[in-house]
């Protein structure tokens, strides 16, 4: 039945006029040249006529053509049945699946056509593009693989201008671009490569834009690789004026509109989104970003907004109760500090989205090269974990929250157009800035790499958050960024690094930015950056293997409960590397034999180097706060609760309730009423003690409707709940009387 329709529509495209020629041709190649310059109709008869050849393979061609894909890949598999060593029909097969969301299996059919022909340069450009597509640093090696094998595969040249222009080198890309131009005058991603170097640098892509349509006046898909470096390099709104192009030449083309709709998502908006990628599902475009956006957009009935002047909170309903007041105030902190730090106002509010659960933040995140583990920026709309996405103590959401924000003043200010490194190492810098609990930590991982002397030159850096070159690279360049600003601040003072932001707004490359603000060559200045930080860190690189060894000796006299030796052995593990404080360090080892000891003052004293440090376990920082309180140490112990708050103030009713009355005993009525209103959030059993306790702090700060409605609240939820009773009494007694 399917082989009669399509010899019907072969019929109905001969008879209104295509080129019969065309219709017969039998080669893949010629109809794919066809395609790529635009001529459809002759292009749609050339696959038709291919669909009715005797040999699979032809037919997998013809199908594909048209966009019947699960046709295509059947007969790509009977052709493959057929003729088990073609590696050709595995490569084509590959290359149909990769551009249909199936990168795994395409990447097997590449891997088994290359053991049938080790020198197949087609396999290894599947390859390279599979790998792009994850900004895997293989990619690039992949495609020079093929040129070796076939120095006159264009495609190849294409793929790796596009991974140099991603990497921020457009000298490289512009080589590539042209080799690929010397080899196909008609490289139409060349072409659009070229433009893109031209529009990220300022300059007008039209030339090459003209060339492109020349070739092709309906390739939506050059305007579509236009858009995805300018989101790449976070000019977003640019971006997606481009992909409107895109599907303007091409509205059929689905990729494009549905990247249309994931960033116009990322700025902040709603309706036309779900009218884009909607239109991209209905019509087979089905990857995994386009419909876990379209869930993500389902899902956001669910959130709850605030809104003032300066900024839109959604939150989950859920949990909305409790977050609310320590995320606005953050980012009135933030936007206070960066208001004044880079004298600016921002056009408009900014929209932070916090997702309860980490799957809808990694839509927001897919596609984008870096970690997007915890945070990201969209010009002025930022997507970020919630805590309780994620392990209690696993992140610090405050951090990342003051993280972004700086992103939105720093980008703003650049128009977009600073490189990542600085753009992330500010951010990072302004962390540390802000609390120095919250400064980049030194961790193992990093501790390695500059044992390894892997840090990248300055010009480079931004290689390291896109193309990584192994798999700790991109927290490595995050930590080297973060630290280049540090000792920027450090060496030349605050104001040199509000005049790189500056530098940067003028689209003036690493180099030249390095040279002109700080009088260095970019290789006087990594010289420089790294001598300072290597004595910066001190002993800790030097001696880590040490560290490791003993830290092992450490666990097992701690277990073994043979304290006077594990006491030595922690305090030299800690003397060799104070900074690590994640999971088995010697703070809560040490601690734990304090205790044991009765010594409190000195358990006490090792947990507040271990939070001084950046230590985020929300159960060993609550284990300091009774420490501290057992030594008389309440205002201190209040400070230990509160910082909690940043870390993970979901689910906790305890520390809530012990902050609340910390603050109340020491008079900070706001800090006790945002603390037992929190209480009263998380819905506890124990709802009429919760809302006394608001109704004690209210009444306290002489809040008194509020303590009034409170208190009524508990005694509706317990009639006879006698301090709530006694507590309206005083209320009544306080309430100023009217005049008889």
């Amino acid at each position: 039945m399917m082989r009669s329709w399509k010899l019907l529509a072969l019929v109905a495209t001969i008879l209104v006029g295509s080129s019969v020629a065309a219709a017969a041709a039998s080669s893949p190649a010629d109809c794919a040249t066809l395609r790529r310059h635009g001529r459809r109709a002759e292009a749609q008869a050339c696959y038709q006529s291919l669909t009715l050849a005797a040999d699979p393979y032809l037919r997998a061609e013809g199908d594909w053509g048209l966009e019947l894909y699960q046709d295509a890949s059947n007969e790509f598999r009977a052709a493959v049945a057929r003729a088990d060593q073609n590696a050709l029909y595995r490569v084509r097969w590959g290359r149909l699946l990769h551009e249909r969301f199936n990168n795994a299996d395409a990447a097997a059919l590449f891997e088994e056509a290359l053991q049938r022909d080790a020198r197949n340069a087609e396999a290894y450009v599947g390859i390279a593009l599979v790998g792009a597509d994850g900004f895997d640093r293989k990619a690039r090696e992949s495609a020079a693989r093929a040129l070796q094998l076939d120095p006159k595969l264009f495609e190849a040249h294409e793929v790796l201008a596009n991974l140099a222009l991603e990497d921020s080198d457009p000298a490289e890309a512009v080589k590539q671009a042209d080799a690929a131009l010397q080899i196909a005058a008609d490289a139409l991603d060349a072409m659009a490569i070229r433009a893109a170097v031209e529009l990220l640098a300022d300059r007008s892509p039209d030339a090459w834009i003209q060339k492109m349509l020349q070739v092709n006046p309906s390739y939506g898909n050059g305007y579509a690789l236009i858009a995805s470096h300018l989101v790449i390099n976070r000019r977003y709104e640019e971006g997606v004026a481009y992909y409107r192009k895109a599907i303007d030449l091409d509205p059929r083309l689905w990729s494009a509109r549905s990247q249309l709709g994931i960033n116009l998502m990322r700025l902040g908006q709603e309706e036309e989104p779900f009218r884009q990628l909607e239109m991209s599902y209905n019509n087979g475009y089905r990857d995994a970003a386009t419909v876990n956006s379209l869930r993500l957009l389902d899902s956001y009935k669910n959130f709850t907004i605030f809104k003032d002047d300066t900024a839109v909170l959604k939150l989950d309903k859920k949990e909305a109760g409790v977050l609310q007041p320590y995320f606005e105030d953050v980012l009135r902190r933030a936007i206070a500090t960066f208001e004044k730090k880079y004298k600016m106002t921002l056009a408009g509010p900014v929209q932070v989205e916090v997702y309860p659960n980490h799957e809808d933040f990694a839509v927001r995140t897919y596609g984008m090269p870096g970690l997007g583990a915890l945070g990201v920026t969209f010009g002025q709309v930022i997507a970020m974990d919630s805590p309780s996405g994620r392990k209690p103590g696993s992140f610090n959401w405050a951090s990342t929250l003051w993280h972004e924000m700086n992103h939105v003043f720093v980008l703003t200010a650049t128009h977009h157009r600073a490189p990542r490194w600085f753009a992330e190492g500010l951010a990072v810098h302004e962390e540390g800035q802000a609390s120095p609990a919250w400064g980049e930590r030194l961790t193992p991982d990093i501790v390695v790499a500059l044992k390894g002397k892997k840090l990248l030159p300055v010009a480079q850096l931004d290689r390291g958050f896109i193309h990584p070159e192994y798999p700790e690279q991109i927290l490595v360049s995050y930590y080297q960024a973060g630290r280049i600003c540090d000792y920027i601040q450090g060496r030349w003072g605050a104001e040199k690094l509000v005049d790189l932001v500056h530098a940067f707004a003028q689209l003036t490359p690493t180099p030249d930015v390095i040279k002109q603000a700080l009088g260095l060559s970019p290789e006087q200045f990594d010289e420089q950056f790294q001598a300072w930080l290597y004595k910066d860190v001190g002993p800790i690189v030097p001696n880590f293997d040490e560290w490791r060894t003993r830290l092992k000796n450490l666990v097992e006299l701690f277990t073994k409960r043979q304290f006077d030796e594990a006491l030595k052995e922690g305090e030299a593990v800690r003397r060799l590397y104070p900074e690590y404080v994640a999971d088995a360090n010697a703070y809560e080892f040490l601690s734990e034999i304090e205790v044991t000891r009765g010594n409190k003052s000195n358990a006490v004293a090792v947990l507040a180097d271990y939070q001084k440090f950046g230590g985020e376990n929300p159960a060993t920082l609550k284990k300091l706060a009774s420490l501290r309180e057992d030594i008389g140490q309440a205002r201190e112990a209040a400070t230990t609760l509160d910082a909690i708050n940043e870390i993970y103030p979901v689910n906790d009713e305890d520390l809530h309730r012990r902050l609340g009355d910390l603050w109340l005993k020491q008079n900070n009525y706001p800090g006790a009423i945002c603390e037992y209103a929190s209480v009263v959030a998380l819905r506890p059993l124990d709802k009429a003690g919760a809302l006394f306790n608001l109704a004690q702090a209210y009444f306290a700060a002489r809040q008194l409707d509020k303590a009034e409605l409170s208190v009524l609240g508990a005694l509706e939820a317990a009639p006879g709940y006698r301090p709530a009773q006694q507590l309206l009494l005083q209320i009544e007694d306080a309430v100023p009387k009217r005049p008889q």
